[in-house]
């Protein structure tokens, strides 16, 4: 029987508390460094977030691929497919959740595609799409190339990848947000009405062609997972899987000097760079955790995050947009203009925003809040082994 690892769930629980912190500022204009996506290239702590979760996802992996392996290609193919369709399929619901949006003050539905603005409507990929697709590409790479077939496929993907960048981005410029070839693919593929416009312009972070180098995530994941369990809690599993963390670090920052750390393109650098970050903290983790002091009372609350990652990521979601659509009046703005609130933006400005007269104090404190509110959740779900698999 396998070792339980503690410190795996420990890390997947950290890393879905801070999605949910990243993802829930009370004032957008007013956050800390730390928790801003860099501009561009570069790193910053959040950018840390998503690159892990896949990773994670990776670790998860290795529990259930021996059960995998010993049924029929039929079964598993039949399994992956519908747990990557129900993913998929969660992270455009959200998209598109509530499916009514207020105008004025009047309910409207809200479109596939907008018939008043053809260049806005639904978007189809996401974080939840993402993790879906490299979960499926991954699983089969492992599932029929094995081990020693998964390692030199996920070399090519990386490879071939940056490739593509420099052949077909723009010249002189091709890790440019206008430069990236893979925005005239989405466009192509998707359309421009499906697509992400926070950057100003059409750009999907989570596009297809970056989708390629971050089924390697998972995949690296998967290796490391599947080490820990073989290897077993033991001082020469720990120092080598240190080691390989440091490597890949190591590796990353070189491959950075020519091909950019940019997690808006998920660049292979990146990849590689993120994968040996995680393992490190994974090592820590290990150490800590599984050797000196068994299950410390600090992991309890990632340990509930840990066993319902998904479930919690798509209710922190759902519940913002769901209360978005409560209002009421509160006053009348110069132009004479009616002026609502809502429950969430209520909270911020009436406990949150008072506390500092730092706004980013209060913006992290509401943060901090919605953390808490779904980790009580995730306790109260754990303690009655109410656990959502899909």
């Amino acid at each position: 029987m396998k070792e339980r690892f503690f410190s795996l769930d420990v890390f997947r629980g950290m890393t879905v508390a801070f999605m949910i912190l990243v993802n829930n500022a009370g004032n957008w204009q007013f956050i800390y460094d730390p928790l801003e996506h860099a501009s561009w290239h570069g790193l910053t702590p959040t950018d840390l977030v998503f690159p892990f979760f896949l990773f994670a996802v990776g670790n998860a992996m290795a529990f259930v691929f021996p059960r995998y392996e010993s049924g029929s290609s039929a079964a598993f193919l039949k399994k992956i497919t519908r747990r990557t369709l129900v993913i998929f399929g969660i992270g455009l619901f959200l998209n598109w959740f509530p499916f009514i949006r207020w105008e004025g003050d009047h309910l409207v539905f809200r479109h596939w595609v907008n018939p008043q603005d053809p260049e806005s409507g639904v978007r189809i990929l996401g974080v939840l799409q993402r993790i879906a697709l490299c979960y499926f590409f991954a699983s089969l790479i492992i599932y029929y190339g094995k081990i020693r077939g998964a390692f030199f496929i996920s070399v090519f993907l990386l490879l071939a990848y940056w490739a593509l960048c420099l052949l077909l981005g723009a010249p002189g410029d091709p890790f440019s947000i206008d430069g990236f070839f893979g925005t005239r693919l989405d466009k192509a593929v998707l359309g421009i009405p499906h697509m992400y416009k926070g950057e100003g312009v059409p750009f999907d972070p989570e596009g297809i062609a970056s989708t390629i180098p971050a089924i390697v995530q998972v995949i690296f994941g998967y290796f490391v997972g599947n080490y820990i369990l073989q290897k077993g809690k033991n001082y020469e599993m720990l120092s080598k899987l240190f080691a390989a963390g440091c490597v890949l670090v190591f590796v990353g920052y070189c491959w950075d000097l020519t091909f950019p750390i940019n997690k808006k393109i998920w660049t292979s650098s990146f990849v590689v760079y993120t994968s040996g970050l995680a393992i490190l903290l994974l090592s820590v983790l290990i150490s800590v955790i599984e050797f000196r002091t068994k299950n410390p009372g600090w992991t309890k609350p990632f340990l509930a995050f840990g066993k319902n990652p998904l479930f919690i990521y798509f209710l922190s979601g759902l519940l913002p947009r769901l209360l978005g659509l409560v209002r009421w009046q509160t006053g009348v703005d110069a132009k004479g203009e009616t002026i609502y609130s809502s429950p969430l933006p209520w909270f911020y400005e009436h406990v949150c925003k008072p506390v500092s007269d730092n706004m980013k104090n209060g913006s992290l404190l509401y943060a901090v809040c919605v953390v808490v509110f779904f980790w009580i959740i995730a306790v109260w779900m754990d303690r009655r082994k109410w656990y959502v698999r899909v």
